[in-house]
């Protein structure tokens, strides 16, 4: 990679990070409606895999979705006006935090239902194989989504049918409140993939280049046409499942011990050790991030509501 290329990843895991924190305060203030899922720790994960999508990749994810937005290429105002409800928000104001989406950059959203997007990811791959394209979809998921059917279903019918699809397993460790070693069968949820003869792997999601490599990897993997790849990417979220979670089921010590490996800082790290950029450089990266998160505010707060009319519009029965 170039230097720039270096310096724009950094720039998007600080850019999540920035916009995460600001969306925690509107929504004490009120001025968030509805659930809200923080990506706050988890930013290596998305923002690697994005890095190793090639232009005519696609991606799909849940709920816990405004740092794919970003690492896609939303702008920050369009992200910040949808979970603010505004008529400039990606979906007109109506969709809201869990429903981010851009078809235009291939991120089919943001979808809140556990799981539900799975099956879509698998028409999506079909399509992609039935227009004989070189296109394959990431579809992310939590831990939690593992363990239910549509999770099966869809990974054996993309084994049957050998579709373009790498399934990616963001395991933050809870599902909710759940601990993975409580509600999972297997200790390395990649193991589930073993089940349908696919191919499989695991990564440190807090180190982001080793995200990009290992998503590199299963995505030439299912494009070569041996079918999809399950990646099991270890990540920890720094706070609860959403902004109602009274966090009563993990102690203060252990998401101290996982701060400590924070994505943002190790590859801030490994940028000034390998003499990429300076701390100097950083610092004015950050600043300029500051900046952008107050105009996304500024921006979504001057926008105007949906006008009434909006509610008969985009209905599909």
């Amino acid at each position: 990679m170039e230097k720039s290329d270096y310096l724009r990843l950094y720039k998007q895991m600080v850019l999540i990070r920035r916009i995460e924190e600001k969306c925690a305060e509107l929504y004490q203030q009120g001025k968030i409606g509805g659930f809200l899922h923080l990506y706050i720790g988890q930013e290596a994960v998305g923002v690697g895999a994005v890095a190793a999508m090639k232009q005519q990749d696609h991606i799909i994810t849940a709920y816990r979705d405004h740092g794919i937005a970003l690492a896609v290429g939303m702008e920050a105002g369009v992200v910040m006006a949808e979970l603010l409800g505004k008529a400039t928000g990606s979906s007109g104001g109506k969709g809201g935090s869990m429903h981010l989406a851009d078809v235009s950059k291939h991120f089919w959203g943001g979808h809140a239902i556990v799981g539900a997007h799975l099956p879509l990811a698998t028409g999506l791959a079909l399509s992609f194989q039935y227009q004989h394209n070189d296109s394959v979809i990431i579809c992310m998921m939590g831990d939690g989504a593992t363990n239910i059917g549509y999770f099966h279903e869809s990974l054996n019918l993309s084994k049957v049918w050998k579709l373009p699809i790498v399934w990616m397993v963001e395991n933050n460790q809870y599902g909710m409140g759940t601990a993975v070693e409580r509600a999972s069968a297997v200790g390395e949820i990649r193991q589930k993939a073993l089940g349908y003869d696919m191919a499989n792997a695991r990564v440190d999601g807090m180190d982001l280049l080793a995200m990009k490599e290992a998503t590199a990897a299963a995505l030439e993997h299912a494009r070569s046409g041996k079918g999809p790849f399950l990646l099991e990417a270890m990540t920890y979220r720094f706070r609860g499942h959403s902004m109602g979670d009274p966090e009563r089921y993990r102690k203060p010590d252990e998401i101290k011990k996982w701060q400590e490996d924070d994505p943002i800082g190790q590859y801030h790290d490994h940028l000034t050790k390998k003499k990429i950029a300076t701390a100097k450089e950083l610092d004015a990266m950050e600043a300029q991030v500051e900046e952008e998160t107050a105009a996304a505010v500024r921006f979504a707060e001057e926008s105007p509501n949906p006008a009434p009319e909006a509610l008969w519009e985009n209905i599909y029965a």
